[in-house]
């Protein structure tokens, strides 16, 4: 019966999902040696409909960098006949995404409920976001900061115990609709909040004397969108003036050296920064709670996949913040600690410099409004899964990755300002 079940449950999700949208996709990874080879890759993607995974544009691609990208099936072999003969070095990542998409939903868990060990839906996690406040109400309140362009309410969870003028740490997953990885780790942590306080001597410190503000989904239309019309959608899901092109990337669409670099000003383009900035309720919305706790807010942290990265100001510039030597030290350090669990390495320094510069992001506006600890967490995996990471893969990602912001969150205790 169970595995009936099982498999019901997961024929559900299938049909909930576009069924064969995805068959003979491929997503094909390429290190380009140099500006010959990076003008091929720009040829490629001007001929032909190229979604870009790593960088997030065709504009950011750069000799020696790795760069990885999905193609349709029809255009699949010519790509690869092409990359052959231009003697670029590349291998396929993922040969039949579809196939990937269908293993990702690998949990045991197939059941409607919602599951810490799987992707749940955004009626799931709206549900979690009441049920798990209702279940602890003297570590968890549920408050509504906005909402979105289709009109949904934006919640955010409070996790701390109640006391005097406490500081906060803000922490918001979902920017991106198809990273779905990181949605699962922000309900892992309120999760592990609750579950382990008082009995975990540091979270229980934390819980104690700082409150959590915890934004499970940014973007909610467009991980509502993954779900029910196409798993790879990035951006929001709002009209452009003059084109049918839909949707803002809401990480490009602050205003921190807004559209200056690293994104786009077409409203086609994945990378799109929007008419102005702040112009997505959604941007608009997080950045006026910031706003309004600024004095309180020590630290902010935003999760985003994939690629294993630990990034702190800035990215819109290759200048370093006048707090460099303490971020890289505390990136470093936090590292370490996420390492120590399952040897996952991760990479971490400035935005600009570690990966590519990219302007309009949450964290250098957060940085700029005066909070000193900002930082940008790019989870599991390098590039094997990408963003379709198997849910097997959703526990040791979130365990150890939970590692890493409990060291912060504890330094930034132990360092307020």
């Amino acid at each position: 019966m169970w595995a009936l079940l099982v498999l019901i449950g997961a024929a559900a999700v299938s049909a909930h999902l576009q069924d064969h949208a995805f068959d003979g996709h491929k997503v094909f990874r390429v290190i380009p040696q140099n500006d010959e080879q990076v003008e091929i890759i720009n040829s490629l993607a001007s001929n032909i409909q190229v979604d870009f995974w790593q960088p997030d544009s065709v504009a950011l691609v750069r000799p020696e960098m790795q760069v990885d990208f999905r193609v349709e099936a029809s255009d699949s072999f010519e790509v690869e006949d092409l990359l052959k003969a231009s003697g670029l070095e590349y291998r396929v990542l993922i040969d039949n995404l579809q196939a990937a998409l269908d293993a990702q939903l690998d949990s045991k868990a197939r059941a409607a409920a919602h599951s810490y060990e799987k992707y749940n839906d955004w009626e799931t996690i709206a549900a979690w976001t009441a049920d798990i406040a209702a279940q602890n109400p003297d570590l968890v309140s549920r408050s509504v900061i906005g909402e979105t362009y289709e009109g949904r309410p934006m919640y955010l969870l409070k996790v701390g115990k109640s006391g005097p003028n406490k500081k906060a740490i803000f922490m918001d997953c979902g920017f991106h609709a198809r990273e779905w990885i990181s949605p699962a780790f922000c309900q892992w942590f309120v999760k592990e909040a609750v579950e382990t306080y008082r009995k975990d001597t540091v979270m229980t410190t934390l819980l104690n004397n700082l409150d959590f503000y915890v934004l499970p989904v940014v973007n909610i239309d467009g991980y509502i969108y993954t779900w029910t019309n196409n798993r790879m959608w990035r951006k929001t899901r709002s009209k452009n003036a003059g084109t049918s092109c839909i949707g803002t990337d809401p990480n490009r669409n602050f205003n921190a050296g807004w559209c200056t670099i690293g994104a786009s000003k077409y409203p086609c383009d994945a990378t799109y920064c929007g008419s102005a900035p702040e112009s997505e309720k959604e941007t608009k919305a997080l950045a006026d709670f910031i706003r309004e706790h600024l004095s309180t807010i020590k630290a902010y942290l935003t999760i985003h996949s994939y690629s294993q990265l630990l990034l702190f100001p800035y990215s819109y510039t290759y200048k370093l913040p006048s707090d460099y030597e303490e971020l890289n030290a505390i990136a470093q350090a936090a590292s370490e600690q996420l390492r120590s669990l399952y040897n996952t390495k991760y990479t971490y320094g400035p935005g600009a410099e570690t990966i590519y510069p990219a302007a309009g992001g949450s964290d250098d506006w957060a940085y700029n409004q005066g909070i000193k600890y900002s930082f940008t967490f790019e989870l599991r995996d390098t590039g094997r899964y990408g963003f379709v990471l198997p849910e097997s893969q959703i526990k040791p990602t979130c365990e150890e990755t939970l590692l890493a912001v409990k060291y912060i969150a504890n330094y930034v205790l132990e360092h307020l300002y």
